[in-house]
């Protein structure tokens, strides 16, 4: 078991993926980690809806995408072939629902790369599930009634890998 700071020094965002499919063991920490965060006045309107990476609809939200952005022959999809994408889905009148998602989130980043799991950070299809298909997108991801897309996170065993990225703290930090 690594630790936290092990876990952020270490986790990248990973682009290609292997077949092998996640245990039920694995999603199991994955969404217990999104479950724990913690949402502002202990709301806890975060809703995550598990999809492998084979289910029809993330097709369907690529092409949406594509055609939203005029991308023609992309060379993979939005969540780079990974065996599960987790989409994290929020009340949509609640002020700090953006805020909240993105907190969970990173709380599963962070355990994927504890158990040694590639993910990746989705935000591209922000257009796409809040476009002209949302409803339908809702409905078939079964997005609770007053729930919108946030961000989502896809997930699997590396078959690439990236070194994190550099910073520069003089330039981001001000100390006062």
């Amino acid at each position: 078991m690594s630790s936290v700071k092990d876990a952020i020094t270490k986790r990248s965002s990973t682009r290609g993926y292997e077949k092998e499919p996640l245990t039920p063991d694995e999603i199991r920490a994955l969404i217990e980690a999104g479950l724990k965060a913690p949402t502002a006045t202990n709301r806890q309107e975060i809703h995550f809806t598990v999809v492998p990476g084979d289910a029809q609809i993330l097709t369907e939200i690529e092409e949406e995408k594509n055609r939203m952005r005029e991308i023609q022959d992309a060379p993979h999809n939005f969540y780079y072939e990974a065996p599960v994408v987790i989409l994290i889905s929020a009340e949509e009148s609640f002020r700090w629902s953006q805020v909240d998602a993105g907190i969970a989130v990173e709380n599963m980043a962070l355990i994927a790369e504890e158990l040694g799991l590639g993910n990746l950070i989705i935000g591209c299809i922000h257009d796409a599930m809040h476009g002209d298909k949302r409803k339908y997108f809702e409905q078939a991801l079964q997005i609770p009634e007053g729930y919108e897309f946030e961000i989502a996170l896809a997930v699997g065993h590396k078959k690439v890998s990236k070194t994190p990225h550099e910073y520069e703290e003089d330039k981001q930090v001000t100390y006062l």
